[in-house]
């Protein structure tokens, strides 16, 4: 149950709904762009290192809006920090429909900073209000985040091309739904934090010390990374082979779609297991494969493979969060691993996109770029062994 600022509380029914509907908004902003990139260099005259950098913008800013996470906690409480951070979000998505490359960097960044404070927060809400339930809850706001993507990864070029106007007005069209986020968020938006949820400015920097904090981190922000890796280039990968614009949004948007089940079904189950270590490996092990099959497999296979990878990659997504949740023991620790988790991991993941078009520009092709997205997936195997062990933050010392 969550309290608002009149003190009255709603059921987790209907938290769940508003939380969904946040979840949705927290990726259109970053996959709206990956089905115009092509076009937007093109109007822009500029080159593949500027198209690198507008994908890896955001993400950098989403480890960097994490970072506010406890303190938002401690100053605001869970609640209003989400509202806080889906204000961002909205400012930035009506800040790029400006047109011109500085208002859409400036309102990418933007965007960016509120899906990293509202991101972070997410999992101490689950902790807190679905303590019970937290891998089912966790599969169904990642749910909602996957549906958003697709959508956002689907509709932008078709939206483009119905509005008449440019790549400008199609990236702006998203802020619609942002805003009946932020209205349907304001009556859960209490002012006042909630002391046994905010966590102590020592507690945070002792979390820094942690290995097992360190190994999720690592596993979150690199996992994070092969999906924005596939979010800013799948289009153009895909493009490079012979589709035309609309046909690779649409196979990018339906491997996005995915995505959905998949963050809903490997949380679930993996949430029952004893551990998530076999569950972290095997959804990897097959993201890597099926990327592979879509940038040199036959063309007949595409539709299949877009599918099976998005299934992969968003529950690789889904445990992410799930293992934030799972590893911490109350909703002040989930609250402080997240940020952490989630600021430092989305740093890390930002030179995923900018690395794999840096690999493109110099190669001029993609077998340099798949090797790199294979090379991220092993990375993210390796902390994932550590962090899907059976234990929480402060007892990784006595083993599982």
């Amino acid at each position: 149950m969550t309290a608002t600022t009149d003190g009255k509380r709603h059921g987790p029914l209907l938290v769940g709904l508003a939380v969904t509907l946040v979840a949705f908004n927290l990726r259109p902003a970053l996959t709206s762009v990956g089905p115009l990139l092509t076009q937007i260099v093109a109007d822009t005259g500029s080159t593949a290192t500027t198209a690198a950098a507008l994908t890896t913008l955001p993400v950098l800013c989403l480890g960097l809006g994490g970072a506010f996470g406890p303190p938002a906690i401690r100053r605001l409480g869970v609640d209003a920090g989400i509202l806080a951070g889906l204000v961002a979000v909205l400012a930035g998505l009506l800040l790029r429909g400006l047109g011109g490359l500085p208002a859409l960097f400036a309102g990418s960044a933007l965007s960016g900073l509120g899906i990293g404070l509202s991101g972070v927060l997410l999992p101490a809400l689950v902790k807190r209000d679905f303590s019970r339930h937290a891998g089912r809850a966790t599969g169904l706001y990642t749910m909602a985040l996957c549906i958003g993507a697709g959508t956002a990864a689907g509709l932008t070029v078709p939206l483009e091309h119905w509005l008449g106007q440019g790549w400008a007005a199609a990236l702006a069209i998203w802020a619609l739904p942002a805003l009946a986020a932020v209205v349907a968020w304001i009556p859960f938006a209490r002012l006042r934090p909630t002391p046994a949820a905010a966590p102590s400015a020592k507690a945070a920097v002792r979390l820094w010390q942690e290995p097992l904090a360190w190994q999720v981190a690592g596993f979150m922000g690199l996992q994070s990374s092969l999906a924005y890796i596939q979010f800013g280039w799948l289009p153009a990968l895909l493009q490079g082979r012979g589709l035309d614009a609309v046909d690779a949004g649409y196979l990018t948007a339906l491997s996005a779609f995915a995505q959905a089940p998949g963050a809903l079904v490997v949380p679930t189950l993996a949430a029952g297991a004893r551990d998530q270590r076999g569950w972290i490996v095997g959804s990897l092990f097959v993201t890597v494969v099926v990327f592979a099959a879509l940038g040199f497999g036959p063309t007949k296979g595409m539709v299949v493979a877009a599918i099976v990878q998005g299934f992969a990659l968003g529950g690789c997504f889904g445990l992410g969060l799930t293992v934030i949740v799972l590893r911490a023991r109350d909703a002040a620790s989930a609250g402080a691993l997240s940020a952490m988790a989630q600021g430092f991991g989305y740093a890390l993941a930002s030179l995923g996109p900018f690395g794999f078009g840096l690999a493109h520009e110099v190669s001029g092709g993609w077998a340099w770029p798949t090797l790199l997205f294979a090379a991220v997936a092993l990375g993210a195997a390796i902390c994932g062994l550590g962090a899907g062990r059976n234990l929480h933050v402060g007892q990784a010392a006595r083993g599982p």
